[in-house]
């Protein structure tokens, strides 16, 4: 897997990608602590209000900045973004009030709805060869589920010696080594898109998605992936030190057992792609996800003790492998249906509705699972796992085949 970072563009667009998370798992870290101090026991509305303008922001940004940056060359826009998200870094220890977090946050998650989408679409064409793709669509998996662990753990070394508002200096470094990396990265000639109207730019990835069964497809199961995440982000903390009676450290034991799942079937995704079809492995995975949101609500329900926590971190880790299968070879259905005047686009309209699928889940995980309980809101995901199963299985149904009357 590790042969792809031979190709030097790639290795260094790569060592951009790692960097900027773990300054961006610092600054979520960073953020919380900064709520608590202005709000005291508020902090967890802060928290909730600005998670909440994060995902607007990608569902509602990433389509219109793509459209505005569509034919600009791509190096410019990603060093540009990053060089937004510093700024906005190294002005949020300055903070004192809550609206001036809100205002920071979208500057920021709107620069990083931007970058995101225009960085995926720029590796097709450094990897031009399919399975060094898979490669690093394996790579880019496991750097996402490693900073989900690594960054706490380096956030709370790092608070042993420094205050929080340091740790934001953490983050700034991140975003400018990013831009640093992006700079020395020799891009590939990307020919620009023909200049059409803004509006047709805003919908071309979207109207994409539309004309494309194998897009919509994908769509189906980024809702069904969206059930899970928000179970295992939203209720895991809750869970474990509410329902369970554990400590906090046991809820970075359920988590990391969920990440630890996700990373041994991106491991071993590149090998699997060579003998199956990626059709077959997501809906797989589509298919795994509510029976394992089913068997969680019969396990939070009718157990309880040792035993129970056991099944509990074989549930996650299993949750999380499924979620793997559709989540790493997902990018490779995007690059198929797409080129390179499009490509942009069509990311951009993967990373904004598939985000939009957390503005569904995120709500009835967290509001419902307080009300009805961990059980039932399982159950309940599970029915909404089931319909973007569904709808994926609809749209990749092979087409009929039709007999000319006249042979």
């Amino acid at each position: 897997m590790l042969d792809v970072l031979r190709n030097p563009t790639y290795a260094k667009l790569f060592s951009a990608q790692i960097i900027a998370l773990l300054g961006t798992g610092l600054l979520t870290v960073a953020l919380g602590l900064l709520a608590f101090d202005i709000a005291g026991g508020d902090a967890g509305i802060v928290m909730g209000v600005a998670m909440t303008i994060k995902m607007v922001a990608y569902v509602a940004v990433s389509p219109i900045t793509t459209a505005l940056v569509a034919r600009l060359p791509r190096r410019p826009v990603l060093i540009g973004a990053d060089l937004i998200r510093a700024a906005v870094a190294v002005s949020l220890p300055f903070v004192t009030e809550e609206w001036q977090i809100y205002i920071l946050i979208f500057l920021l998650q709107s620069a990083s709805a931007t970058f995101t989408p225009t960085f995926q679409a720029v590796i097709p064409s450094v990897l031009p060869d399919e399975g060094e793709y898979t490669r690093a669509l394996s790579l880019s998996r496991l750097a996402y589920d490693l900073e989900s662990l690594v960054s706490p753990m380096l956030a709370a070394v790092l608070l042993t010696f420094i205050s929080y508002n340091n740790l934001f200096v953490g983050t700034v470094i991140g975003f400018l080594g990013s831009a640093v990396l992006v700079i020395a990265a020799r891009f590939p000639y990307m020919e620009p898109p023909a200049p059409v109207r803004f509006f047709d730019r805003l919908t071309r990835g979207v109207r994409t998605f539309g004309a494309m069964p194998e897009l919509r497809g994908l769509l189906g199961l980024s809702l069904t992936v969206a059930t899970t995440t928000a179970m295992v982000i939203v209720n895991t903390p809750v869970l474990v030190q509410g329902d369970l009676g554990r400590d906090q450290s046991e809820v970075a034991v359920l988590l990391g057992a969920y990440g630890g799942g996700s990373m041994v079937v991106a491991l071993g995704m590149p090998k699997l792609l060579e003998r199956l079809p990626d059709r077959r492995v997501m809906l797989t995975g589509g298919s795994a996800i509510p029976i394992l949101l089913v068997a969680s609500a019969a396990v939070l329900a009718w157990t309880d003790g040792a035993a129970q926590w056991v099944v509990l971190l074989a549930l996650w880790l299993l949750m999380g492998a499924a979620n793997s299968t559709i989540l790493t070879p997902s990018a490779r259905l995007l690059r198929r249906n797409s080129d390179s005047s499009n490509r942009p686009a069509v990311f951009a309209a993967h990373f904004s509705l598939s985000h939009a699928c957390f503005l569904i889940t995120y709500p009835l995980a967290g509001a419902l699972g307080a009300w009805l309980g961990f059980p039932v809101i399982a159950l309940i995901l599970a029915g909404v796992g089931i319909l973007g199963a569904a709808l994926a299985r609809l749209a990749w149904r092979p087409a009929p085949v039709t007999v000319d009357a006249r042979s």
